[in-house]
């Protein structure tokens, strides 16, 4: 006999809404509680006080750049599986297949209403947008920020002078990026475009959807997924009027500010709505730091910028918050990868993660809720685009390719290189004739991953849809 629909809300309100902010090339070194703030030029009280309602990760790990890490956050694979692994280039076929199945397609399997808003940069197709992805709403753009400079390349200003050629962006050759608003089931609707003032008023757009997300699933007793991708702080970084002075340290210093409040506008509506303490927040950085003039990032006390694979673009801040359930004020330098997102979340929804393919995250329920003292996982293997450029296990790193800034070279190493995260934190030493040893634990990673690859074969970059896997090899 089907329940009735009183003790389908009942069931359903039992499960906690959850709330991902998940803020674009923000560096280790941006917020207060992680070290910057003030010394950013602005200081971060809400996002610092969230901190100390939950769980601070000191080694929260992403992938080198935008569109695999917000690949891993959906799928929970790396992003070499699913041919996700760099920024894609204008012209090709982007962004996950149909096959993948998304967090929020596991948690609306599971009662849950879902919600994205901001950059989605996982598919510019209609099919692959959001939308087609499991959310039941989305307003954002389907690729990057950056595309906002488009209309500007001709104008002769200090910020983009002109580049002295009559041949820059024409829109008849290449179309301005649109913004959307969509609907499960509906076709995406065009709000607008991309352009530098459409650019300015991005954030507020984003944090007033999922705020009225939030406020109208309260209202109803239905459990939420809240994916909330804040536009701060990618290029260019550029403040609404409203926060534009405030702090009178720039444009980078506004928009820290301005990125903190919208953060508390979503914290009070959590609060208002009364759902606070069923309600679990995360907050975390798709990337470690911008590395291009003038919106270079702060990476803290590491180094590089993101697009590497040094601990500036692996590490990256991340919080989170569910009243009663996760200590408040814990603080952990276990390894965390993004792709453990994906089997936490569905754990905490009841939702089973697919076992018809391989999953790269593992659950970090019971040590985020201080049941266990050590995190679920030991190391990963890094990847720079498609090459795998690191490996890490514990506190310590290895590197096979070399490159510390996005816009440098990558260098094969004659050997590959080990580092003591604890004791060198800039990744200046090597420290492997010193200490052989840990090639074995390090490379049993490696080789693992490639046995992975061997039995579940990645899919190519650029794949049309319908995808199907190829047969697996053993």
């Amino acid at each position: 006999m089907p329940l009735c629909a009183g003790a389908v809300q009942a069931a359903n309100s039992a499960k906690p809404n959850i709330v991902f902010i998940l803020a674009d090339n923000l560096g280790y070194g941006e917020l207060g509680v992680y070290g910057g703030g003030i010394l950013r030029g602005a200081p971060t009280p809400r996002i610092d006080a969230l901190a100390s309602q939950g769980m601070r990760l000191l080694n929260f790990n992403v992938e080198a750049q935008c569109s695999p890490s917000r690949s891993a956050l959906m799928t929970g694979r790396f992003s070499m599986r699913s041919g996700t692994y760099a920024v894609p280039v204008g012209g090709q076929t982007d962004g996950l297949t149909l096959w993948e199945i998304t967090i929020a397609e596991l948690l609306s399997g599971q009662g849950y209403r879902t919600g994205m808003w901001g950059k989605w940069h996982l598919g510019s197709a209609e099919a692959r947008l959001p939308t087609g992805q499991g959310f039941d709403e989305w307003y954002g753009i389907p690729r990057t920020y950056d595309e906002a400079m488009w209309t500007a390349q001709n104008q002769s200003n200090s910020m983009w002078p002109s580049f002295g050629n009559k041949q820059g962006w024409n829109a008849d050759v290449v179309a301005p990026e649109p913004i959307y608003e969509a609907r499960k089931g509906q076709k995406p609707r065009q709000v607008g475009t991309l352009n530098l003032q459409a650019r300015l008023t991005m954030e507020a757009g984003i944090t007033d959807h999922a705020v009225a997300f939030i406020q109208k699933n309260a209202r109803e007793g239905t459990p939420f997924f809240a994916y909330v991708s804040s536009s701060m702080v990618h290029m260019p970084v550029l403040p609404n009027p409203e926060f534009a002075g405030k702090t009178g340290n720039g444009d980078w210093a506004d928009c820290l500010a301005e990125m903190d409040a919208r953060t508390g506008q979503i914290l009070d509506a959590i609060r208002d709505a009364g759902i606070e303490d069923n309600t679990i927040v995360i907050f975390a950085s798709d990337n470690g730091p911008e590395a291009t003039d003038p919106w270079q990032g702060d990476s803290g006390p590491w180094r590089g910028t993101y697009f590497t694979a040094t601990e500036a673009s692996l590490r990256a801040p991340f919080i989170i918050r569910w009243p009663g359930r996760i200590p408040a004020g814990t603080v952990s330098n276990d390894i965390v990868h993004i792709v453990d997102m994906y089997p936490t979340l569905a754990a905490v929804a009841g939702a089973k993660v697919p076992t018809d393919r391989a999953i790269d995250g593992v659950n970090q329920l019971a040590f985020f809720e201080g049941k266990q003292p050590h995190s679920n996982r030991e190391g990963f293997p890094a990847y720079v685009a498609d090459r795998l450029s690191a490996v890490k296990w514990h506190d310590w790193k290895m590197h096979f390719i070399w490159q510390e800034n996005m816009y440098d070279a990558p260098i094969t190493l004659a050997e590959p290189r080990i580092i003591n995260l604890l004791t060198d934190l800039k990744e200046e030493r090597d420290v492997g004739a010193k200490a052989s040893w840990l090639a074995t634990p390090m490379m049993k990673i490696v080789y693992d991953w490639e046995a992975s690859l061997k039995k579940y074969p990645p899919i190519k970059m650029g794949t049309p849809d319908p995808y199907t896997p190829a047969t697996s090899r053993h």
